[in-house]
């Protein structure tokens, strides 16, 4: 184990010698990642982002295209072969179609490469001519970003910490009758482990659906070609002491080592580890309008999250010697659309505490973060409305379930959000007030003018954060 770790890591140092060495000469990369749990929105937070900047006449936000430095804007192969290709063209159809439609979330890795030949700026515009920006875009399931975290743990940790917290939800009472029955000391029976693991999934999948945030391993929610495989089929159980050979509590164990070493490390060399710039997707309005206990568990997401990241100056020589950091992370709330631009300063507050935490940790490490509120793209438009003597600021839109136009009003951000942290934080089950409600919408019809990608709100301002400086 520790000569295949030092070899992953000259090899992964040789790769980071020669693609610094060949950016600095040549044409500079910056690979973005872009996560977020699901129902976050990360295939159109993709999708629009590409749209926006091949077509950028809403992109006053983003300082090249303002200026008119970026001259021209192309898709081209990604530069690696075995990561499949995001669709970008036909996710772009399913959202500006007749009939438009959300597309298909991610559950698996996917890479894009979009380059862009832009004109330098200040003094050395008159010295230079334009130059390349290749901008690869990473995207990948939050789920799978979670995971990382568990590469310093031993299982009876991983367990313990998980069985604390299903001991508290009522969706795990299924599982945690299940293993009142099983004894880990007793001899390892097969079809016994692959009940467990069963269970262990359907509570995964209930507790995701419900609005928590701490849904490891992530591949049980998202297995693609590991279905039904041992290294998926463990569950937590109770340890108290030693593991003896042939129990069940010994074979838990072995699996999930190989969990981490055969499907935890390989994602982390291959893809997370030469990502530099990232952006974490945020379905925040979804987490408070499943109350409190969903908001603080996104709360200690975030901060897991940035865990996971390698945050600092990512300055030449530093990635010479030391290998890619990421050095600007962007916390974005999406769904700003689904509330009225009154009310988008509380959310943007709510963003920023929700992720002070990890915000903190990264800046500590030289790394530069934001948060912001955004819609990659905007399915609403916005109206005043009276209601018992007093005016609503209201979205309408059409309903995803039922396709027909409403407006709505979906209740009032508080100005402070410790106010709705703190309730969070004190373990209540329901706000104190009427709450938070929540209307998910379709996509809606959209006529596009020549040199404009689709209505979005803030998300220029998204862009020149995270690539600017290198255009």
């Amino acid at each position: 184990m520790v000569i295949s770790s030092i070899a992953d890591r000259l090899v992964r140092g040789v790769e980071t010698v020669s693609d610094t060495v060949s950016e600095a000469l040549f044409e500079p990369v910056v690979r973005l990642g872009v996560t977020g749990l699901a129902r976050s929105g990360k295939t159109v937070f993709i999708t629009s982002l590409v749209a926006n900047l091949l077509d950028r006449g809403r992109m006053p936000g983003l300082v090249a295209a303002q200026e008119g430095r970026i001259e021209a804007a192309f898709l081209q192969p990604q530069p690696d072969d075995t990561v499949p290709r995001f669709d970008y063209e036909a996710h772009l159809a399913a959202l500006t179609g007749p009939a438009p439609h959300w597309p298909e979330s991610t559950r698996a890795v996917s890479e894009l490469r979009l380059s862009l030949r832009v004109r330098p700026a200040g003094l050395l515009a008159g010295l230079q001519g334009p130059r390349t920006v290749h901008l690869d875009i990473v995207d990948y399931p939050g789920e799978w970003l979670l995971d990382l975290g568990l590469m310093e743990k031993s299982y009876a940790e991983w367990a313990a910490e998980t069985l604390e917290r299903l001991r508290a939800r009522p969706e795990a009472a299924e599982y945690l009758a299940a293993l009142s029955g099983i004894d880990p000391d007793a001899r390892h029976n097969e079809p016994q482990a692959q009940a467990l693991a069963r269970r262990f999934t359907a509570y995964l999948e209930t507790a995701r659906a419900t609005g928590y945030s701490d849904c490891t391993p992530g591949r049980f929610l998202l297995p693609g070609d590991l279905a039904g495989s041992p290294v998926l089929t463990f569950a937590p159980l109770p340890v108290s002491g030693a593991s003896r050979r042939g129990t069940l509590l010994r074979e838990m164990e072995r699996r999930f080592e190989a969990y981490k070493s055969q499907v935890v490390r390989p994602f982390f060399r291959d893809h997370f580890a030469r990502i530099d710039r990232q952006v974490v997707l945020v379905d925040a309005l979804g987490a408070i309008h499943k109350g409190p206990q969903a908001v603080e568990d996104m709360r200690r997401a975030m901060a897991d999250i940035l865990g996971a990241f390698r945050p600092g100056r990512n300055a030449w020589l530093n990635r010479l010697l030391l290998g890619r950091r990421v050095d600007r992370i962007l916390f974005a709330a999406t769904k700003a659309d689904h509330l009225h631009h009154q009310q988008h300063p509380q959310l943007t507050a709510i963003i920023e505490a929700l992720t002070r935490e990890a915000r903190d940790r990264a800046q500590f490490a030289g790394a530069g973060t934001e948060a912001l509120a955004l819609a990659a793209l905007r399915v609403t438009t916005e109206e005043m409305r009276t209601h018992q003597g007093r005016e609503l600021p209201c979205v309408r839109g059409t309903l995803l379930e039922g396709g027909r136009q409403a407006a709505f009003y979906p209740g009032a951000l508080p100005q402070d959000p410790g106010q709705l942290l703190g309730t969070a934080r004190s373990g209540a089950t329901e706000w104190l007030n009427d709450g938070f409600q929540a209307m998910t919408f379709a996509p809606a019809p959209m006529q596009l003018r020549p040199g404009d990608g689709p209505p979005h709100i803030r998300l220029d301002r998204a862009a020149q954060f995270l690539i600017g400086d290198r255009l």
